[in-house]
């Protein structure tokens, strides 16, 4: 299934990736949140390993089957909070990035729950989330052998 293996990625690319992944890790945003976000933009970039992998890490990290089976349908649930809901909004637009710029009514909302500091790293977050999945989609690594190593 796989098209490029794990041995046949270059090396320090996935080392690359992981020292971004740890600047958004230490960042001042909630894991689950970021958790929530990998796995939105997996489902709206149809990565089946990705979403292996958040799937699994918001599980562990307490996430209920509820929300977790109503995500891709979160703008018709009340199971999603204010917060949560302005942040799949934007990851949602930031996901399908067009030429123009991105709409004032999904970036303003972010400015009544973070500081600029802290949209950056969701930018950021959400744009490493897209990178994956899309090396993810090239490379078709096996999904469902994602271990949690917490």
């Amino acid at each position: 299934m796989e098209q490029i293996s794990y041995t046949d990625v270059p090396e320090g690319m996935f080392e690359n990736l992981r020292i971004i992944e740890d600047s958004i890790d230490n960042s001042p945003l909630d894991n689950k949140l970021l958790e929530l976000i990998k796995l939105r933009v997996s489902q709206k970039n149809g990565c089946a390993y990705c979403l292996d992998m958040h799937y699994k890490e918001l599980k562990h990290a307490g996430e209920t089957e509820l929300r977790l089976s109503s995500l891709c349908v979160w703008e018709e649930t009340p199971y999603f909070s204010n917060k949560e809901r302005v942040v799949l909004k934007f990851a949602e637009t930031l996901t399908k990035i067009n030429s123009a710029p991105i709409p004032k009514e999904d970036y303003t909302p972010l400015l009544s729950h973070f500081n600029k500091k802290e949209i950056c790293y969701l930018t950021l977050a959400i744009t490493q989330i897209n990178t994956w999945n899309r090396l993810m989609k090239v490379f078709q690594f096996t999904p469902g052998n994602y271990k949690i190593e917490h």
